[in-house]
């Protein structure tokens, strides 16, 4: 018989067992189902909702269930559909019939809800902690490439040079704001549901505010239906993962043309690299290429959740179950990409010659003959005339503009003098973009500066957010 099967004269399907049971996949929630389980029968004790004495077995059986369930000793099954319900199936077979006691005063709606949120906190801060890492690699490739040129594009065009860490440095500023993202979701995630009770809260004395504290949470949900019936939290983070795989997919992509033979900027190291079963020849980028793969499977999640959630009333529905699968897989997913890109990017080597000589082999200095002409009085839009001409010749000339000689830049503007030749150098060209934000170098050191900062803050944020998190665990285990 079911736990909730009172009301019913015979047992449901198998096949409906098979289809609706969740344990498959919601038992990556145990551990959670059991921390806030030892929570809620703390405070069960501490109301006088139950004795101080059938509280402390309880938890003494919960404890034991949680070994059990770690080991593999314990077997949750299908039959009693979801983990919540084989907690409670395998504490009853551990205590005996006091440990139906454990759900006085909650349903599994506020239950899930709970497990969820505990489950997501502990995700955010890992994943925060993996991209903390990605940007140190980031960092530290900047910081060795500070003299590297290379061509900066658009368009998959050259446009012009800039210096290979203030590429490396955009990303490191979209993961900060990826970072802000996550650490700005917790306030919305560290929230408890437990009390809300199926709908509508419990006719039971409990305190919510005592759950929530011994769980570590900043408060709790001030409305039972929102608290039960809502998974905003887990769309904002499925939605922030897919801007976290968007960014990784964009360094990918940059990482196999550069890894390419056409461009040869860089070699990941064999570690991260495989090769062909028929050509041996090849060193395939194949971890940039499947991190860049799985960027869909993020967003299939996103769109799920959305699709699922467009159209239910409240409170809980069945629907709702599909909250996890997509979350899951999603935490899996980064976890893998985070985990290896920090290391990949760290070991990549960077071809800096390779660089250097495409710059010196294209048109990417035009916009700075264009300036060059401004600072000698003729209006830009004649000087940009001016410099697209002077192009079209190189091209028919097959040169390149620092190739020309002087008579032949005089031939289009007789203030073309000398010194344009050094203007014109890549080292010039880059220096010369010396605004906040540009590629000149003292802009890029300030750049450096500025995330090192916000990288510290991250740590910071970890650190106080893993001193809170350690402690809820003794404090739900009280008992």
């Amino acid at each position: 018989m079911k736990l909730w099967g009172g009301r019913f004269t015979k047992p449901t399907s198998q096949l409906v067992d098979e289809y609706t049971a969740s344990i498959y996949f919601d038992k990556k929630l145990a551990a959670y189902d059991i921390e806030g389980s030892l929570a809620h029968v703390a405070m069960l004790g501490k109301c006088k909702i139950i004795t101080t004495e059938e509280a402390k077995t309880i938890a003494e059986g919960l404890n034991i269930v949680a070994s059990k369930i770690e080991s593999g000793e314990a077997r949750l099954s299908e039959e009693h559909e979801d983990i919540h319900m084989n907690v409670e199936k395998l504490l009853i077979e551990e205590v005996g019939p006091v440990g139906g006691k454990l759900h006085t005063g909650r349903s599994r709606n506020d239950q899930v809800a709970l497990d969820m949120r505990l489950y997501l906190r502990d995700a955010l801060v890992e994943l925060i902690d993996l991209l903390v890492h990605v940007q140190i690699a980031l960092l530290k490739q900047a910081k060795a490439n500070m003299d590297t040129i290379l061509p900066g594009y658009t368009h998959l065009q050259r446009a012009q040079p800039v210096l290979f860490s203030h590429h490396l440095l955009a990303y490191a500023w979209m993961f900060q704001r990826d970072i802000d993202r996550l650490t700005d979701s917790w306030k919305r995630v560290n929230q408890s549901p437990l009390g809300a009770g199926a709908l509508a809260g419990t006719t039971f004395p409990i305190d919510r505010g005592f759950v929530a504290e011994q769980l570590a949470f900043e408060g709790v949900c001030e409305n039972s239906l929102d608290a039960v019936s809502d998974r905003d939290f887990v769309i904002e983070f499925l939605s922030d993962a897919s801007m976290i795989s968007m960014h990784l997919s964009r360094l990918c992509e940059e990482l196999v043309q550069w890894s390419s033979q056409e461009f040869h900027f860089i070699e990941l190291d064999d570690e991260f690299s495989t090769g062909s079963s028929m050509m041996p020849q090849k060193k395939n980028p194949d971890v940039a290429e499947l991190v860049r793969g799985k960027t869909g499977r993020v967003y299939g999640h996103l769109m799920g959740m959305l699709t699922t959630f467009k159209g239910l009333p409240l409170a809980y529905n069945k629907d709702m179950q599909e909250d996890k699968e997509g979350m899951f897989d999603t935490v899996a997913t980064l976890r893998g990409a985070l985990s290896l890109f920090a290391p990949m990017i760290e070991t990549m080597k960077v071809n800096k010659d390779v660089m250097y000589n495409a710059v010196q082999r294209d048109y990417s200095n035009a916009t700075d003959f264009a300036d060059y002409l401004v600072g000698k009085g003729i209006p830009f839009r004649e000087s940009h005339a001016i410099t697209g001409e002077t192009v079209l010749y190189c091209i028919k000339e097959n040169k390149y503009l620092t190739e020309l000689t002087l008579d032949e830049f005089q031939s289009f503007s007789k203030k073309v003098e000398a010194d344009i030749y050094h203007f014109l150098s890549p080292e010039a060209v880059v220096q010369a973009r010396n605004v906040l934000g540009g590629t000149a170098k003292n802009q890029v050191n300030n750049q450096l500066e500025s995330i090192t900062q916000a990288i510290n803050m991250n740590k910071q944020w970890l650190e106080v957010k893993n001193e809170r998190l350690a402690n809820r665990t003794h404090q739900a285990s009280s008992y």
